[in-house]
């Protein structure tokens, strides 16, 4: 970087369409990410629709409501009166829950764009960093003259792929395309944005295939883990034969099936247990399952945690198992080894560059791989503790919230430096 950029300090404005507090990638990246770059001195704000992200203090947060229709039951849904909203986006965030659409990233786009231009916002900022919306307002954004950087966490027609190879029946199938259909929106915006973040060499290749952008257009720049947060609680004892999964979104995408059966198997000779970080899906598939297999007894979900007793349980567990069929980064793996907690993986997506040889690799969408690894480990209590301590190393040296600000901020300036003399030709 030239001379110019020492000591340098950013405005930036950080969009993010939703931020869960505690689970879901995005919010946690919106978190962190947020709390380095003012660390390094940089001056921050972020605007999020619901739900809304936990910012540290001094960080400024814009809430963009939108009707959030999703949290409400379908009776509530559909009982809306049209008649009462007041805004394009509204309108179009309401048809698009009727018809089964996910129009989230969009609606938020549309009032993004709206805030920004309203008094000429956007000349707060030097640069504009969007959290994987990729809305057509992004377009609109840009054209006001600040420049745009995006991450990409990972290509969403992954998970739409996965939802279809998983779907019982076309009726279904034609569902998960509706309900997926703004991957199309994100594929036509990017190919006319210039910069962009991804978190892993796995999703750098995902996206060139996928999104076809130039391989110079892409930083892979890995997420972090905080630490000071994601510790082993001295005070908390290890359970024997509990396992810990995270699975916020449940989805095909996570492979819980597999672990299930998995479970299914062992308890035929192990008291194994499970617990599960996150809800049930809403259409009781899942809870069906576990009732088919007769593991009711040895399942808990355990809802969403906040922070301090995710730790607790990441302490409490003997091993976190992550059984996923796709993962762009793969957060609760490093979380789990930051706690020095021992790491059953697939080799999805990402997992194998986040977990390295700190823990056991096996092939996804494979239940009798998870159910010989899983056992093999509650056998062996002396690797257990090996691959606990390797964990908490290969996080510390690789995973570091810093580093990801500081390489972010290079994409910043080289957006802004590509903005000044795009203008000056």
């Amino acid at each position: 970087m030239p001379d110019i950029w020492v000591d340098y300090q950013v405005r930036i404005c950080l969009l993010s369409y939703r931020c869960y507090r505690y689970s879901g990638g995005q919010g946690i990246y919106v978190r962190y990410l947020s709390r380095f770059l003012r660390e390094l001195g940089h001056d921050i704000e972020v605007i999020s629709g619901p739900p809304y992200p936990e910012l540290d203090d001094g960080i400024k947060l814009i809430k963009l409501p939108s009707l959030d229709l999703y949290s409400l039951p379908e009776k509530q849904r559909s009982s809306l009166n049209p008649h009462k909203l007041s805004s394009l986006p509204d309108l179009t965030e309401w048809l698009g829950v009727c018809g089964g659409f996910f129009t989230e990233p969009m609606t938020f786009g549309m009032r993004a764009y709206s805030f920004l231009r309203n008094n000429n916002q956007y000349k707060k900022y030097d640069v504009i960093h969007d959290n994987q919306s990729l809305s057509y307002s992004m377009l609109k954004i840009k054209r006001l003259g600040v420049p745009v950087v995006t991450t990409i966490h990972h290509p969403i027609t992954i998970d739409r792929d996965l939802a279809l190879k998983a779907a019982k029946s076309s009726w279904e199938k034609m569902g998960i395309r509706r309900w997926y259909s703004f991957a199309n929106m994100q594929l036509k915006v990017a190919k006319k944005l210039s910069h962009f973040i991804t978190g892993s060499q796995n999703s750098y290749r995902n996206i060139i295939d996928i999104f076809k952008l130039p391989r110079a257009n892409i930083r892979v720049i890995y997420d972090g883990v905080d630490s000071s947060v994601f510790t082993r609680v001295p005070e908390v004892a290890r359970s024997e034969n509990r396992l810990l999964v995270i699975n916020s979104g449940d989805t095909p995408l996570k492979g819980l099936k597999y672990l299930l059966e998995a479970v299914a198997a062992l308890r035929s000779e192990r008291k194994v247990e499970l617990m599960i970080v996150g809800k049930p899906m809403k259409n009781g598939y899942t809870q069906g399952l576990i009732d088919n297999l007769g593991i009711a007894g040895y399942v808990n979900y355990l809802g969403q945690l906040d922070t301090t007793e995710l730790v607790r349980y990441y302490s409490m567990a003997t091993m976190v198992v992550v059984p996923s069929v796709y993962e762009g980064f793969g957060l609760p793996a490093a979380e789990a080894m930051c706690c020095s907690t021992p790491v059953i993986s697939t080799t999805a997506g990402a997992l194998p560059e986040i977990v390295g040889d700190a823990g056991i690799l096996v092939p996804p969408a494979d239940t009798g791989a998870l159910v010989e690894a899983i056992g093999s480990l509650l056998d062996n209590p002396d690797r257990r503790r090996h691959l606990g301590e390797m964990g908490h190393r290969r996080v510390m040296q690789m995973f570091n919230w810093e580093n990801t600000a500081k390489q972010t901020t290079d994409v910043y300036k080289e957006a802004i430096e590509y903005q000044h003399s795009s203008k000056a030709r």
